[in-house]
């Protein structure tokens, strides 16, 4: 590979995700897609299999992902996002959320990559406030029918941060919609 950056984008066959890999693969970077196919399409790859650049493994980030050395940046988006796809997948999407960050959040500790974790304004759960300030702590349900999603999503936002704080890992939050 040279001196071309290596990307890795967990849920790289979602909507956002492969749109990601695309633009990743026309800036010039490698680009690894881990995805488990859960919710995510094949189809929505078809550009990128083309490109010798991109490399795709089927795997489920809930467990580690062995035999990784040399990655620069690590885009972790792998969770059903839809509220359908959350509430057929529970338990699937709270560990996306909680054990599959951490298990990037290791391998980028690992290979000293930049961390980018896709989170969500559901953080906020049902607010109060339209539109939320950094400053809300939202108005939350933790036993509700969307926990699974909020809640994991809330401990994949804290995960990324004890890594940040404890390791000076360069980690990263966006909040998607």
């Amino acid at each position: 590979m040279g001196d071309r950056k290596t990307c890795l984008v967990t849920g790289g066959a979602g909507f956002i995700g492969s749109h990601l890999c695309d633009r990743l693969l026309a800036q010039g970077y490698s680009v690894i897609c881990v995805d488990n196919f859960l919710t995510g399409r094949k189809k929505n790859l078809a550009d990128a299999l083309k490109n010798p650049q991109f490399h795709l493994v089927e795997h489920d980030v809930v467990e580690p992902l062995k035999q990784l050395d040399t990655v620069s940046y690590i885009f972790h988006l792998a969770s059903p996002a839809s509220v359908v796809d959350y509430q057929k997948y529970p338990e699937e999407t709270a560990l996306v959320n909680s054990v599959g960050t951490r298990n990037f959040l290791q391998l980028t500790r690992k290979t000293g990559a930049k961390f980018l974790f896709a989170s969500t304004s559901e953080v906020y759960g049902d607010p109060k406030e339209h539109p939320q300030k950094e400053t809300y702590w939202g108005n939350v349900n933790p036993v509700g029918t969307r926990a699974c999603y909020d809640e994991s999503k809330r401990f994949g936002e804290m995960m990324t941060m004890v890594y940040a704080r404890r390791d000076g890992l360069d980690g990263r939050i966006i909040r998607i919609g």
